[in-house]
């Protein structure tokens, strides 16, 4: 994959591979302004908005990584005024090595199969029950 936008592509095919609806490069406003989310994926009763990040070894940062996870989770609140349902924020790296919660569901991309086979049990454990 050579560019974000093909990256962003690759996570939403996935979802959709998972039986997601999804909307693409989602744009929104509300009182704070416009706001984007790459890919806002739903199934059944879940909304899952997608933050994907193509980040390289050579600048990858677990704290760029947090601080965009706190800015997305930001976003998917105002997101759910908009949309008045629960929107679960997730950032989904290039590269890093373990599921964890840092204000969002942080999913590398290796694990995204396995956390959306085992969606619900993964946000049990996160206390994002719905």
């Amino acid at each position: 994959m050579n560019s974000w936008q093909e990256f962003e592509e690759i996570v939403r095919d996935i979802l959709e591979e998972h039986g997601f609806e999804t909307r693409f490069r989602y744009v929104f406003r509300d009182e704070s302004g416009r706001a984007e989310v790459d890919v806002v994926a739903e199934r059944f009763d879940l909304v899952l908005g997608i933050d994907a990040k193509r980040y390289t070894e050579r600048w990858y940062r677990l704290s760029a990584i947090k601080r965009e996870a706190e800015k997305h989770a930001v976003r998917c609140e105002r997101l759910e005024r908009v949309l008045g349902r629960r929107v679960v924020p997730v950032v989904v790296p290039l590269i890093d090595d373990l599921v964890y919660f840092h204000h969002s569901v942080i999913v590398p991309f290796e694990k995204l199969n396995d956390f959306l086979v085992n969606v619900h049990t993964y946000l049990e454990e996160f206390g994002l029950d719905l």
